[in-house]
């Protein structure tokens, strides 16, 4: 079901850590394809697209602000509590990731300083798929509430109570009735009736992923590379086999493409979680799903501690457990993931919900260079500076003799002629 490694050598971590191969194919001809229809036939694309890819038919493109309060109106009520207290937890959080400008005096009568100011135009991609990601919603939709964006865009192919009651929550101005790598299109260049936004949130399959790309090489701003979800453990003695097993499910669930991968020092506790994963996968609803994702995924026996972190860091999980002794002391070692969760009673699926942090992550090792979605995400970051006279007079020799270093005269000039 899955790959077992004992004591693997250095030479052995880049094959631990390759994830499962996505098809390519003709993916770039088609999402080429897409783009052009969206960009010559507008909303009729995007109509002919779900037709064709979907087998479903759309004659608006958007749902009216009526349509969208029927349907969040269907959510069960225990269900908008959990919502709720989500949603208070994951504002909260992203709340306090706001700057707070602070002048800096850098020579008397020289000041810098920074302001943040949200993205006007943001869009959101919800997949429709097996599972109505309306967390992903919560995720997306309040830092960009938070940051002030302008327009929210939301498009998604699933109708499911719940993403209209979170979209709804959440201010999302504008609701369209697209998925897909057509629904990317449309983001980015704009119809009709779906806005072109100035960078795209969300993830998707191969398709959606890959039309994201694309959008970024049009000039667009994406969130980041995305990929199959993944998650890794590290266990000690001190772990629970059970639990670990639960959180290796949680994961392999997501998909066949999904990766689960377990480092241990202890050959027990790898033992006891094999046990474990078979006894609790016959209990689940998405098995055949979990037993996919576990074909691609791989336990780890090592000798130390110290070669588990260097084959973390190496792996550059989306998700990291670390179910062992004094875990915030080991996650201080650890350089690359997307989000850590501490200790035997911090299930991964915590931060898919509703602890506060972010879930939108970097997968296939582009934790390595990329942060998770936060509040930075939807801002941007606008210099100011001010500069008195008195101020100019102790500066200005310093940018006359780089500017004519430079060969560039008239930016001299510009300080000679205050000065003068």
């Amino acid at each position: 079901m899955f790959t077992q490694i004992n004591y693997p050598s250095r030479s052995d971590y880049a094959t631990i850590c390759q994830r499962p191969a996505l098809e390519q194919g003709q993916l770039d001809v088609l999402i080429s394809g897409v783009f052009s229809q969206v960009k010559a036939k507008g909303d009729q694309a995007l109509r002919n697209l779900t037709a064709s890819y979907e087998n479903r038919v759309i004659a608006d493109i958007l749902y009216s602000a009526e349509e969208m309060n029927e349907l969040a109106a269907q959510t069960d009520v225990e269900l908008q509590k959990a919502i709720d207290h989500a949603y208070a937890n994951i504002y909260a959080f992203h709340a306090a990731q706001k700057l707070v400008p602070n002048k800096i005096e850098v020579n008397p009568g020289v000041l810098c300083w920074q302001k943040a100011t949200g993205i006007d135009k943001v869009g959101i991609y919800i997949p429709g798929g097996t599972a109505p990601l309306f967390s992903t919603v919560l995720m997306l939709a309040i830092p960009a509430r938070i940051a002030e964006c302008q327009e929210v865009v939301l498009c998604t192919p699933a109708v499911h109570p719940a993403i209209f009651y979170a979209a709804k929550l959440c201010g999302v101005t504008k609701m369209a009735k697209v998925g897909g790598s057509q629904a990317i299109a449309a983001l980015s260049l704009g119809t009709e009736s779906v806005p072109a936004v100035y960078k795209i949130f969300g993830p998707g399959n191969q398709y959606v992923t890959a039309a994201k790309m694309y959008a970024n090489r049009l000039g667009i701003a994406i969130d980041m590379p995305a990929g199959p979800s993944e998650l890794a453990i590290y266990a000690d003695d001190t772990a629970n086999p059970a639990y670990i097993a639960s959180d290796l499910l949680s994961q392999a669930e997501h998909g066949s493409d999904s990766q689960v991968i377990l480092i241990s020092t202890s050959k027990a506790i790898i033992e006891q979680t094999i046990v474990e994963i078979n006894s609790q996968l016959n209990d689940l609803p998405r098995k055949d799903l979990a037993e996919k994702a576990l074909s691609n995924s791989k336990f780890v026996l090592v000798k130390t501690t110290a070669e588990a972190i260097e084959l973390l860091n190496e792996y550059a999980a989306e998700h990291l457990i670390l179910a062992c002794d004094d875990a915030e002391l080991f996650a201080e070692k650890i350089r690359n993931a997307g989000s850590i969760f501490l200790g035997n009673y911090t299930p991964e699926s915590a931060g898919d919900y509703a602890s506060g942090t972010n879930h939108t992550l970097p997968t296939n090792g582009f934790a390595r260079a990329y942060s998770g979605v936060n509040l930075d995400s939807f801002t941007k970051k606008i210099t100011l500076q001010s500069i008195s006279k008195e101020g100019l007079e102790q500066l200005g020799k310093t940018i006359i003799d780089m500017a004519e270093a430079e060969s560039l005269q008239a930016h001299a000039n510009a300080v000679k002629i205050r000065l003068d």
